[in-house]
Parts: C-alpha cells; structure tokens; sequence
C-alpha cells in the first residue's frame, strides 16, 4: 500500500515516529547510568528535557500561527483573544488556590497530550475510510493515553505532571483499576487482531499510523504504570511528545510551504535555517523559563533570596503560563482536519 508519509518515511521516522522507541530502548539497557547522570547532572537533564524539548515545543506554534503574516491576519481574532483568555482564566483559577490552579492547567495539559496521539494517528489514516477499522484505531490510541492516567489516578505515583498532590482532588476512590486493567488488554488485543487481519486479508499495513499506536502505548504505560519514577516518565512524556511536534511544525509548515507564503520566514528553508529556527526556539524556551527559576520555583537557577509577595504571584504565575495554556488551546483549532482528503 501507499504509505501517508507526512515528509517522507526517513525523516518521518526518524523525528516523529522513532522518539517514544528510541527513549523507551535507552530506559531499558541504561537505566541505571539514567538515574546515575540525573542524580549527579540534574541541572542539565532538566535543561535538556523541559526547557529545550518541552518549553521549546510550546513555542514551535508560533512558527504556524504569530510568526506567519498571512495566518495571522487571516485569524487575528482567534490569535489575539486566545492569550488574552489564557491570562484571565489563569488569575480567576489562581484566585481559587495555588493546587486549583496547577490541576485545572495538568488536566488541561493531559488533554492536549492525548489529542495530539490522536491527531497523529489520524493524519497517518487520513487516506483509509471512514469504518469499523478507524473505530477501532481510535479506541487503541485513547485506551494508551486514558488508561495510564486513570491508574495515575488511582494509585500513588513518584511523580507528577507540575506540582505534588495535583491529582489529589479526586480524593478516595473505589479500586477501578482491575476493570480497567481489563478492559485496556482487551481493546489492545482487538487492536492486534484486527491490524493482522488487514494485514492478512488485504495486504496492507499503514507503517506510521500503526507505529503511532504502538509508541503511544508503549511510552505511556512503561512511561507511568511499568514505571514509578519521575526521570522515566519526563524522559518518555517529554521527548514522545516534544520532538514530533517540533518536526511536524517545520516539516509542514516550514520545508513544505513556499516561499511567497512564508515571505521571510522563508530563511529557515536550509540546513542552516533549521539550526536558526531550533536556535530560536531554545533561546525563547530558556528565557521563559529563566522567568520561572528567578521569580517562583527557584530550583535549578537562584541568584538570590528574592520572592515576590503573594498578590505578585496571583498575577506573575498566570502570567507565565500564557504561552503554555495558549499552546494547548490553539491546538484545537489550528489541526482541524481539512475538507479534501489528503491535505494538511
């Protein structure tokens, strides 16, 4: 069958398909020398892992959305309320409390890394019907993605997404996890027998889409049920989720679209343009982030004793978090799925 490459199958491979394949294999034979470097590195696992992957993916956005001038007139609105909402919904959950704060924006979170293991394994289908089959698919990819956090949810975890105890709201449930356990085999096990059954019956087997559904099942249970340790799930969440976004942006909104339409943007269409467009991301993504150690968290980069009181924190934490919350819901309207089939 004719394979729905995005780009092409050596750079899809290699940037969006293999990064949950490649962390998970590196888990598994270095383990030890992982927790070892984190221990005694941590600094730099923490720069590389969430500022210049997770951070940095954040802002690749801009390059389909602020940084495209005909994109941006087209949508002002949108791109302008959007922020402006992301502030305001931020200080009204502050005002609630801290915990509030940082569950409403994990949940959120959560959601946005779901829908984009969906949004994946949809565009790799994007040539096959609408039938049984796509049903199934989609069940495959929410069963990886819900049923981890659910057991996140119902046993404890030596982790978290953002802060300690930001899933505790949910208080003392009934042990679900047995049924759920069950119904996750299941539906991997249908998932199995039916991508054989195409396989066998029609010959076909669509490489990156089923290659999605199986990385996003693979990092995710090893990521939070398999493992209870945090350098383990940031390595697997982070980079499984980072790295393709990151690809997908220049690969289909850089390499692929011409120059009229980039106008200048289109400087990063060269080898020494992808270095410039990963070089602004990583310099945005740390001076965010600078912004964070120096005025709240105060973990990894301190100059002083300096905080500021809890009236500046009401407005500063909400403030930070706008290009993140920006990122997630602006998600939901810039991958919407085009009228003719087989276009991005």
């Amino acid at each position: 069958m004719k394979q729905p490459w995005i780009n092409n199958a050596k750079t899809d491979s290699l940037f969006i398909l293999s990064p949950p394949f490649l962390v998970l294999a590196t888990v598994f034979l270095f383990q030890d020398t992982l927790m070892e470097l984190n221990e005694k590195y941590s600094f730099f696992t923490w720069l590389f892992l969430i500022v210049f992957v997770d951070v940095a993916h954040v802002y690749s956005t801009l390059f389909k959305t602020y940084f495209v001038k005909q994109e941006f007139e087209k949508r002002k609105k949108l791109y302008l309320t959007i922020p402006i909402l992301s502030l305001v919904l931020g200080i009204m959950f502050y005002q609630l409390g801290s915990l509030i704060f940082w569950s409403a924006l994990a949940l959120v979170a959560v959601y946005h890394f779901i829908r984009q293991q969906y949004g994946f394994m949809r565009l790799y289908a994007r040539f096959e019907p609408n039938n049984l089959h796509k049903k199934i698919d989609t069940a495959a990819i929410y069963a990886a993605t819900v049923y981890p956090m659910l057991y996140w949810f119902g046993t404890p975890r030596k982790f978290n997404w953002f802060v300690e105890d930001e899933f505790n709201w949910m208080g003392k449930l009934p042990n679900y996890i047995p049924v759920i356990t069950i119904l996750y085999f299941v539906i991997l096990a249908v998932w199995i027998l039916k991508t054989v059954a195409v396989f066998v019956k029609f010959k076909e087997f669509n490489i990156p889409k089923n290659a999605v559904i199986s990385g996003t099942f693979l990092s995710w249970y090893f990521g939070i049920v398999y493992f209870n340790n945090d350098l383990i799930f940031t390595f697997l969440n982070v980079v499984s989720h980072g790295i393709p976004y990151i690809a997908l942006i220049y690969l289909n909104e850089i390499e692929k679209k011409d120059d009229a339409y980039l106008k200048k943007l289109s400087v990063f269409k060269s080898g020494i343009g992808v270095l410039l467009f990963i070089g602004i991301l990583l310099v945005i993504a740390f001076s965010e982030e600078f912004l964070w150690e120096t005025f709240v968290w105060k973990e990894h980069i301190s100059f002083s004793n300096f905080s500021l009181s809890g009236d500046w924190q009401m407005l500063l934490v909400p403030l930070l978090t706008v290009p993140q919350l920006t990122h997630y819901l602006l998600d939901g309207f810039i991958w919407k799925k085009p009228k003719k089939i087989g276009e991005f």
